[in-house]
Order: C-alpha cells, then structure tokens, then sequence
C-alpha cells in the first residue's frame, strides 16, 4: 500500500499542530496548579501586605508572572515547597524567593522564608520587614 506525500505531509501537520497542543495544555495546567498552590498564595499574600516590598517595585499594579518550571529554585515534593516566582511593578521587578513547610497534622502550608531581591540586587526580607524605608537586608545567597 502506497501512501501519498500529500498524505504524508497532512498526517505530519496534524501530529505537530496536536503535539504542540497538548504540551500547551500540560503547561498551562503546570501553571495554574502553581498559581492555585496554597504556597504560591501565601508569598503573594506576604509580599502585598508589606509596604516597603511594594513601594520599592512600584506596586500596586503588581504583575505576578508564571514561574520558568526548569529553574533549578523551583522544588516541590508532599512535605516541602520552595519556588522563586517573578513579579514585576511599575518601578522594577524582580523575583519572591519563597520556602514553605507542611505541616504533617494539619496538612497546611505554613511560610518560613519570603525574599524579594529586585533587579538592582537590594532583598527584602518580607517575614522581618525592614524597620525603616531606607534599610537594606542582606542578599539572597
């Protein structure tokens, strides 16, 4: 049985076009499950409630963006979660680097570590604020 290159040519398109869609869908799925994640939630959470954090990327408007899945931060397993999420504001942008635990009774996701280092390389440390506005803490190591 002999099959056309036309044939050929049309099963080839249709395998890409349905390839490429369902690696589409999985990574828009892989990111929604981030973005829905209680952990995600609570290092968005923290980095809106802190004044200084937002004041210095020029927030609100803060823009969340999806997190790059092959970046060697971003660690997830049943017990602990740590991921480094881009988030950008009007002034600048730059990455949460969060790590959260959870808790084996409760079954809860509880925050330890929340970082904002921006572009310019200044981190805020979002769980202990700095005390005043011109303060620098540290560097993400």
């Amino acid at each position: 049985m002999r099959v056309s290159t036309s044939q050929l040519q049309k099963l080839t398109i249709f395998t890409t076009v349905l390839t490429g869609g369902g690696i589409g869908t999985m990574y828009c799925l892989l990111q929604k499950k981030f973005a829905e994640s209680d952990y995600h939630r609570l290092a968005v959470q923290e980095l809106e409630a802190c004044p200084f954090a937002m004041e210095s990327l020029g927030a609100p408007p803060l823009k969340v963006h999806n997190i790059h899945l092959t970046d060697r931060h971003n660690l997830v397993n049943q017990h602990t979660a740590q991921i480094k999420i881009p988030v950008t504001g009007s002034k600048t942008g730059g990455y949460l680097y969060t790590s959260s635990l959870r808790e084996p009774d409760t079954h809860k996701w509880s925050l330890k570590q929340a970082v904002l280092k921006l572009r310019e390389g200044q981190t805020i440390d979002l769980l202990n604020p700095p005390p005043s506005e011109h303060t620098q803490i540290g560097h993400w190591q």
